[in-house]
């Protein structure tokens, strides 16, 4: 029988938040396929407040390379082309007037291992987010303790269930990485 304790279930929930956010980042790194969620993060002005491209356009990939943006109001077609220029993204739109064309060029070796390296930090710093959560928890698990509110064996086994947990997230994360890397190199 395993045991409950408010700490753990705490440390899980945010565990999940940090997974889902790791699934969200690297889905943003781009392994020459076109994907719309790219856009995302990429901010403009619409009419005075910071909005993603998504949400002033439907943005469509048509072809495994391309993404189209068809905005809703035609006067902002200037300003998401500045937006997507400024980006991180090294694309450049072109549009027909009507819509906004962004063709993505196949990656190079050297900016494919590039990418890899993106993932991998991102992969570390959702690892070191998790042993950071595990250690909380288990602190909290020690005050516990010492209040006498659970017994030497609760807190051992309590531990265990933690490190458990702990290590099966960690494993999620090295298999998204290992997903990721393995789209990314993929010619």
């Amino acid at each position: 029988m395993s045991l409950q304790h408010e700490a753990i279930d705490k440390a899980k929930g945010k565990m999940e938040k940090t997974i889902s956010a790791l699934v969200s980042e690297l889905s943003s790194i781009r392994a020459g396929r076109a994907n719309p969620q790219l856009l995302n993060r990429v901010m403009v002005d619409y009419y005075g407040t910071m909005t993603p491209i998504p949400q002033v356009g439907n943005v469509a990939s048509p072809e495994p390379r391309l993404l189209t943006i068809s905005l809703w109001d035609q006067s902002m077609m200037k300003p998401v082309e500045k937006a997507i220029l400024a980006s991180d993204l090294g694309l450049t739109p072109t549009n027909d007037g009507k819509v906004i064309r962004l063709l993505f060029p196949e990656p190079t070796e050297e900016r494919r291992k590039e990418l890899v390296k993106m993932a991998r930090k991102k992969a570390e710093d959702s690892k070191v987010a998790i042993r950071s959560l595990r250690r909380d928890a288990n602190e909290a698990l020690k005050k516990d303790k010492k209040a006498s509110n659970i017994t030497e064996d609760d807190l051992k086994e309590l531990e265990k269930d933690c490190q458990d947990m702990t290590d099966s997230y960690i494993k999620k994360i090295e298999d998204l990485l290992k997903e990721k890397e393995n789209e990314i190199m993929e010619v």
